[in-house]
């Protein structure tokens, strides 16, 4: 019979080593791109997880050359059979090797600051906190546990999308240790899908100022593109489009030849997609003479409310049980358990710390919820 008041109250003693640990991590830089910082911190993870009797695995992504590697951490469950539970996080930060030397890990105030705190390195620990909360307890989840951990969801998870996918069809439910919504850490019950479509214009290159008629302005025909795709957003409907980088040009007195623009495009209900898809791809050139190439598309589906409603309900009642407001939240960010959703998988995501400033110099967490939320992931395992 799972008590969660007695799991958190064995965390609660435990949230100096916790941030400790996470301290540790988080010195230990691991930029999406930093295969190297990666793989030892992925090291560091799996002596972690082996300690804990698990059955580690690193599988390196396929076609993903410089990426760090995937790490599989299985636990047994009571029940021989039945489907396992999954956990999700990811071991690549947003912030280049050397950000560590002018934002330092450090505490104050019942915070912990550093690059990656929040996103998501408090997850990796709490996950870790979980299973030992569990063993003290002597609870052992009716379903196996499997804890995937990934090298590259900050850049779209590329590599570890189809290991994702494998892993989610074998799952009951995913619970996602993403960091919360804000300093009260909001579970995420839905996310909007997200994707990138790019604009790659040609004209024809000609002198400013002595022939301007005889070229064709790769710039001009970019500007009325965007204009147009602008007018694509529905804020009703939660669809957002921006252009958020733009290229061309080479000199002031040259009609431009080439200019490239990459569009965001985001959206909440996954019956939006092949039409904003289509609208995308049915852009033709403006001004004579224009060539135009559309490519890209949507890369996570969205995450819909229905998928986490139950799940949420269980993580409430629980939270009830130990006196702690759990609350729910909606975001334009996406995330791995983007994908576990729209395979059907039940998906409950925000379950890593409470803090704010993701990916910016001021990201921190609060250091009580590595015990709460670490109370709140094993509640659920035993409980689901």
């Amino acid at each position: 019979m799972v008590n969660p008041r007695k799991l958190l109250s064995w965390l609660r003693k435990r949230e100096g080593a916790m941030t400790r640990l996470l301290g540790k991590l988080v010195r230990m830089e691991s930029s999406s791109y930093d295969q190297e910082g990666v793989n030892r911190l992925v090291s560091v993870l799996a002596r972690e997880w082996g300690r804990r009797g698990a059955r580690v695995s690193r599988i390196k992504p396929p076609r993903t050359a410089g990426r760090g590697d995937v790490l599989r951490c299985e636990l047994p469950g009571g029940k021989k059979s039945g489907k396992q539970i999954l956990v999700l996080g990811h071991t690549d930060t947003v912030y280049e090797r050397g950000t560590l030397a002018r934002m330092p890990f450090r505490t104050s105030g019942g915070r912990a600051y550093g690059p990656g705190a929040l996103d998501m390195k408090a997850g990796l620990v709490i996950a870790l906190a979980a299973v030992d909360a569990l063993r003290a307890a002597g609870l052992v989840p009716r379903r196996g546990l499997v804890f995937l951990w990934t090298p590259d969801e900050e850049i779209g998870s590329g590599g570890s999308r189809g290991m994702i996918e494998r892993e989610a069809r074998r799952s009951a439910v995913a619970l996602v240790l993403e960091p919360g919504t804000g300093v009260k850490g909001r579970l995420k019950t839905a996310r909007k899908g997200t994707g990138e479509f790019r604009l790659e214009v040609t004209g024809r290159a000609a002198h400013a100022g002595v022939n301007p008629q005889d070229g064709i302005n790769a710039i001009h025909e970019l500007v009325l593109q965007v204009a147009r795709v602008a007018r694509f957003a529905d804020a009703r409907r939660g669809i957002t489009v921006n252009a958020d980088v733009i290229e061309g040009g080479t000199r002031t007195n040259v009609i431009a030849e080439h200019a490239r623009a990459r569009v965001d495009i985001r959206c909440g209900r996954a019956r939006d997609i092949v039409g904003l898809e289509a609208r995308f791809r049915s852009l033709r050139p403006i001004l004579p003479g224009a060539r135009l190439r559309v490519a890209g598309g949507f890369d996570r589906p969205p995450m819909e409310r229905r998928r986490a409603a139950r799940l949420f309900g269980v993580a409430r009642s629980l939270g009830d049980v130990m006196g702690l407001r759990i609350e729910e939240s909606s975001t334009g960010g996406g995330s791995d358990g983007n994908l576990t959703a729209a395979l059907g998988v039940p998906t409950l995501d925000g379950l890593g710390a409470a803090g704010a400033g993701a990916h910016t110099p001021g990201e921190f967490i609060r250091t009580r919820s590595l015990t709460e939320r670490a109370a709140l992931l094993a509640a659920l395992l035993a409980e689901l």
